[in-house]
């Protein structure tokens, strides 16, 4: 195309500053627009019409959180992370399925107590899969569920609290769940996100309520699922627990220090947070052990 088709071509030109040319296009009605008209999206740019359409598409709900936490909300309040967990764990669990490498990758990152207790169990000392054996399924209605749970909770509670602290409270809330396990059934393996999908949905309670909406439903979902985790064989009730309990941990600091003045003290409060759970894992489950609780 030569010079004069660019500037005769009036798709070449900002849609709200017809004299002003350019190459930049909405990433949502894939108009061009300036550098004036531009806001920065997690991928490319949109327009001041659209990004008023989304705004005022929020409901009032939305609209209150987003006043009272002032989190680091994309222009188009995409759930990135959400979806980056979704990937990641969909992948490893769908390899773990696959004859032959999925035992390597099973044994490789599944969790059992006893890899924190080398002393007592004769078996590598491997903390790391605390967190690994939340990228581990029982098959595929297992990470169905878990995976259809986490993109229904992460679509509301990642725009609200901004990315970090969203994958602060999955990982806490999983890390959670792996130390009640340590500590209620030490003899057992674990697998599954089940922990932090738990805190996830423990953490919408308890904003939830922080900002007035009707956690009626939340709460009750809650309940009905720890429920069928107790009833039903197979399924580890200690890493919901531990998940629920520590995701409701987490999200008490969020609403405690959500002023921007505040982030050092939420940093600090979960760091002291994932201390104390280290300490129950080191200390409680080894006296458990030792007085014969456990066999």
């Amino acid at each position: 195309m030569t010079s004069p088709d660019l500037t005769q071509n009036r798709e070449n030109f900002c849609y709200r500053h017809p004299d002003r040319q350019s190459f930049v296009l909405c990433q949502r009605c894939m108009r061009t627009i300036c550098p004036e008209c531009q806001t920065q999206a997690p991928v490319g740019v949109i327009c001041p019409e659209c990004m008023k359409a989304e705004r005022k598409a929020r409901t009032p709900a939305q609209r209150r959180a987003q006043r009272r936490w002032g989190g680091s909300i994309a222009a188009d309040g995409r759930p990135l992370v959400t979806y980056a967990i979704i990937a990641v764990t969909a992948a490893v669990s769908l390899l773990q399925m696959v004859p032959v490498i999925g035992g390597y990758i099973q044994r490789a990152l599944i969790f059992a107590p006893a890899f924190l207790y080398p002393d007592l169990s004769g078996a590598p000392f491997e903390p790391w899969r605390m967190l690994t054996a939340m990228l581990l399924h029982g098959g595929f209605i297992h990470l169905g569920l878990n995976m259809l749970a986490l993109w229904m909770l992460g679509r509301s509670l990642e725009p609200m609290l901004g990315r970090w602290r969203f994958l602060s409270l999955y990982l806490i809330s999983g890390f959670g769940g792996s130390v009640a396990v340590a500590c209620l059934a030490p003899n057992t393996l674990t697998v599954g996100a089940s922990g932090g999908v738990f805190g996830l949905m423990a953490a919408l309670l308890i904003i939830g309520r922080h900002i007035g909406a009707n956690v009626t439903g939340i709460l009750v979902v809650l309940g009905i699922n720890f429920a069928f985790g107790l009833f039903v064989g197979g399924i580890s009730w200690q890493a919901h627990l531990g998940g629920a309990l520590v995701g409701a941990a987490v999200a008490y600091i969020f609403t405690r220090t959500r002023q921007r003045q505040q982030r050092t003290a939420q940093i600090w409060l979960l760091v002291a947070l994932v201390v104390v759970l280290i300490g129950i894992t080191a200390f409680v489950p080894p006296a458990l052990i030792a007085a014969g609780v456990f066999r």
